[in-house]
C-alpha cells in the first residue's frame, strides 16, 4: 500500500473512531485531540525504542514497537489530512532541504576556504 492508500484507510478508521465517540456522548475528536493522543502514542514508542535496546524493562517490546510504529503512522495520517497538507510533497521538500545543508556542511569540512 502507498501512501495516499495508507492515508485513506487512516482517515476511514478515524471516521469510525468519531462516529463511535459522538455516539457514546463523547464528541469527534479535534485536531488538538489527536495531537495529544498523537504524544502520548510517542512516549509510549520511546518506551518501547527503550527497551529494545536495553535500557528499559517492557515485557514484549520488540514485539510491540511496530504496533506503536503504526498508531504514530495513523495519527501523523490523519492530522494531515484534517490540516490539509500533502505529506508527500512536504518530506520531499523537508528531505530536500536537509540534503542541501548536508552536502554543504560536507563541503565545508572538505573544503575550509569556502
Amino acid at each position: 500500500m502507498d501512501i495516499a492508500g495508507l492515508q485513506e484507510r487512516a482517515v476511514a478508521i478515524a471516521a469510525m473512531y468519531d462516529e463511535h465517540n459522538t455516539a457514546a456522548g463523547r464528541g469527534a475528536w479535534t485536531t488538538g485531540d489527536l495531537a495529544l493522543g498523537f504524544v502520548g502514542d510517542v512516549g509510549d514508542l520511546a518506551k518501547l525504542v527503550m527497551a529494545v535496546d536495553g535500557r528499559r524493562v517492557v515485557p514484549d517490546a520488540r514485539d510491540k514497537l511496530g504496533h506503536e510504529l503504526a498508531d504514530c503512522l495513523w495519527s501523523v495520517l490523519v492530522l494531515a489530512d484534517r490540516c490539509d497538507v500533502d505529506l508527500v510533497a512536504e518530506f520531499g521538500r523537508m528531505t530536500e532541504g536537509i540534503e542541501q545543508h548536508l552536502r554543504r556542511a560536507r563541503a565545508a569540512v572538505n573544503d575550509p576556504e569556502r
